[in-house]
């Protein structure tokens, strides 16, 4: 009896460790995460700082893309495995036979006009202005347009749009006086204020403003909730299988919940990573924006609403028509 049990202990053993270095042989070599110098990537940023995906992968890697052209040369390398990205980028690559999935939308709202006018609370109070705009054709520049249509303003001749390449370099324009509007995107607006609060910067640039709030302007316009479905993340890797996907979302969504509820900390962490950011700024950023991770499938219906105003507006936009139910992800 004593030699049974002892046999019997011995092929448990045998089994788990058998279990065990299946387990770990299963483990991806690398899982590459991509995302923007802004609010979407908070959360990539703090599963790579926390080894969020251990378990499934010996490498967790975040590579930055710093305009729609980067998004798009990632998404189709072959070698990023989940990006971030503004929604109608993801509807766009998908209907062009791009393998990509929509995932969720996390972030419904971090547009704002900044100025040095503190008088200017509408979008047609900046009729006649320069106004300094990221990424031509893409948002914001989409929801900008759309807002001042919906106010009778001709986007291309009520307003001196001067198109630069990102958010950043919106903000250094500012900072620099070279312009006195700007769209920006969140942290950038936190960024620009808190600069143009210290010196030697308050000196060139004095006094700017977080003015029009472009969330509640759509709201207000277009008669819905104050909130845009602006960005989320997809999959980009048709060799991952489901586990590895739900892993994945179940750890961006506890990430996101700590950035929300931890902003003093998520600043410090997102400031360590990239030196141009104010720990402060990006604290104050992500306290002012609308963050709420919502699955694709759940966000669809306010997703549609979004596609159907870009289609109407320019086909191109969203690849020539609405994308598909396999757009959105969902586990099976």
């Amino acid at each position: 009896m004593f030699k049974q049990n002892v046999i019997i202990k011995l092929l448990i053993s045998c089994l788990l460790i058998i279990s065990f270095s299946a387990n770990a042989e299963e483990k991806l070599p690398l899982i590459t995460l991509a995302g923007p110098f802004a609010a979407v990537s908070n959360p990539l940023i703090r599963m790579v700082e926390t080894d969020a995906l251990a378990d499934i992968t010996n490498e967790l890697k975040f590579e930055v893309w710093k305009n729609p052209d980067q998004l798009r040369a990632l998404a189709l390398n072959g070698k990023t495995d989940f990006i971030a990205t503004p929604t109608n980028v993801a509807a766009n690559l998908y209907n062009r036979g791009a393998d990509i999935r929509l995932l969720n939308v996390s972030v419904w709202g971090v547009l704002w006009m900044v100025s040095r006018d503190s008088e200017l609370t509408t979008l047609a109070d900046f009729k006649g202005k320069e106004i300094a705009m990221p990424f031509r054709g893409d948002m914001p520049d989409l929801i900008f347009s759309e807002l001042a249509e919906q106010q009778g303003l001709d986007p291309k001749k009520d307003f001196k749009l001067r198109y630069v390449a990102n958010p950043l370099d919106a903000m250094q324009l500012l900072i620099m006086r070279r312009v006195d509007h700007a769209l920006l995107a969140e942290p950038a607006v936190s960024m620009a204020l808190h600069k143009t609060k210290t010196f030697p910067v308050k000196v060139i640039a004095p006094d700017l403003y977080r003015s029009v709030d472009l969330q509640q302007e759509w709201g207000r316009l277009l008669k819905r909730e104050a909130k845009i479905p602006q960005a989320g993340m997809a999959v980009i890797n048709k060799a991952l299988n489901g586990h590895v996907i739900a892993r994945f979302i179940e750890e961006y969504d506890k990430a996101t919940q700590w950035c929300v509820e931890n902003p003093d900390e998520a600043g410090e962490m997102m400031a360590k990573r990239i030196e141009m950011l104010l720990p402060e700024a990006v604290s104050e950023s992500i306290k002012v924006s609308q963050f709420n991770h919502v699955s694709a499938k759940d966000a669809r219906e306010e997703l549609e609403y979004f596609f159907e105003l870009l289609y109407k507006r320019t086909p191109a936009l969203i690849g020539g028509k609405l994308p598909d139910d396999t757009f959105y992800y969902s586990p099976l």
